[in-house]
């Protein structure tokens, strides 16, 4: 006699992992436009923010600085990092951002921002905990707070404000259970280079509300204005603040996930805070030792003027960006707000009514052959449906290319959608 199997109970994901996924970055284009790219397809990728996808190479030092510690790197390091690296960040936030109290025992090293990010965070919230995040902003960080049971508050930074947060609003947002404010400086998605005086702001809710600052720095090193970039934590001394950064985008290496915070924070603040992060940190025996010894390398002078020559004229970050603004500018159905820093625009689109840049960011890449990411993943303001975040990454004349295919898009939904010419049927450019 034949038994019957019957299925068991099906597992169930945790309901805070979709409430997570909603705020993601990649998935279905993403992975459509790998497909089409295997299948054959030449698809340009305005997408994904990664500088040695396009072939920007990294600094040489660092490169031989790695080959030359390969065999080192075989076994476990510290839970924190290894002593040297963190030496060495410590080194870099005291003589060159202005911060000379950090030591290597503020500094805690780790696989990328998003492993260091995710638990700074789950050391800190308690379910239904509020963190003020800006709208639009980088998704990972509404992710990993619904990740951890928190509650997602977003703060208005609008284009009409040069994509600057509005202070006022920002502070009757905070509330009894707000316990983080996250800074991004300068922004992804919008390349806003946001100013002392907008940052002192920030810093005053902070210090009125008793939030802990999270400073996303990982692109103070792309900046294409003359101001030095300014670390929220130098305005900050009375409070506790964990600035992150990392070899992602300065060094061109996102592949070694080599990232870090540091915590800045007077004698005895959040000690017990920090001695959670530790305990968290401990759990996953260390970071990635290989991405550690490419550390100090890149913060070695050398290393940082390679860097800076990217975005000064003639500058390969430089060339792409003024490719892009350049072309943005030609199509009368897009307007950009000036990128003063990151490799990304973020242009509005003039689109037909009742279309969003989800359904035109599909098409873009079906028809197109062209990916970008639809600015509704960037924040919660309805008026991101109308926003491409675009990386600014790509050769001159891949960029370039691929904005006139945003714009011959364009025109051809407006003719679809009216049924006369482009040119009479679409309104003017203001």
């Amino acid at each position: 006699m034949t038994s019957v199997v019957r299925p068991g109970r099906d597992a169930r994901p945790a309901r805070r992992v979709a409430a997570a996924g909603r705020h993601g970055l990649r998935g279905t284009l993403t992975d459509e436009a790998r497909e089409l790219s295997v299948d054959g397809r030449p698809i340009i990728d305005l997408g994904l923010g990664d500088p040695a996808a396009h072939g920007i190479p990294a600094p040489p030092s660092v490169l031989t600085a790695l080959h030359e510690r390969i065999d080192d790197a075989r076994g476990y390091s510290d839970a924190a990092g290894h002593l040297t690296a963190r030496t060495a960040v410590a080194e870099h936030f005291r003589t060159r951002l202005a911060l000379p109290r950090i030591t290597p025992s503020d500094v805690r090293l780790g696989n990328g921002v998003s492993e260091l990010a995710l638990l700074t965070l789950q050391a800190l919230l308690d379910p239904g905990d509020e963190v003020l995040v800006p709208d639009p902003g980088y998704p990972m960080w509404a992710a990993y707070t619904s990740l951890c049971a928190g509650s997602v508050v977003p703060y208005p930074c609008p284009e009409a404000n040069g994509w600057r947060p509005d202070l006022d609003s920002l502070s009757r947002l905070a509330g009894p259970r707000t316990r983080a404010l996250v800074v991004i400086n300068p922004v992804n998605p919008t390349g806003a280079v946001w100013p002392p005086e907008t940052l002192d702001g920030l810093v005053a809710v902070a210090r009125r509300h008793g939030l802990v600052l999270f400073s996303d720095e990982i692109y103070d090193g792309i900046r294409f204005v003359p101001d030095p970039h300014v670390p929220l934590a130098a305005l900050a001394p009375d409070l506790l603040c964990l600035t992150f950064g990392g070899l992602s985008k300065l060094s061109r290496l996102p592949g070694l996930r080599a990232g870090w915070v540091v915590a800045s924070h007077p004698p005895g603040v959040g000690r017990a805070y920090l001695a959670a992060v530790a305990s968290l940190a401990a759990l996953r025996l260390g970071p990635n030792s290989v991405g550690q010894y490419a550390i100090p390398a890149a913060l070695s002078a050398p290393a940082l003027r390679d860097a800076a020559a990217l975005t000064e004229p003639g500058g390969a970050l430089h060339q792409s960006r003024s490719a892009a603004h350049t072309a943005i500018d030609r199509q009368p159905g897009l307007r950009c707000a000036p990128q003063d820093g990151t490799f990304y625009a973020f242009p509005r689109l003039d689109l037909p009514p009742g279309t969003t840049t989800n359904e035109f960011a599909r098409r873009l890449l079906r028809e197109k052959s062209v990916l970008a990411m639809p600015g509704q993943q960037f924040g919660s303001h309805s008026d991101l449906s109308t926003y491409l975040r675009l990386t600014t990454l790509a050769p001159p004349t891949q960029t370039t290319s691929a904005i006139e295919r945003i714009g011959d898009l364009l025109a051809e939904l407006w003719t679809d959608h009216t049924g006369r010419s482009e040119a009479t049927a679409r309104p003017k450019r203001s």
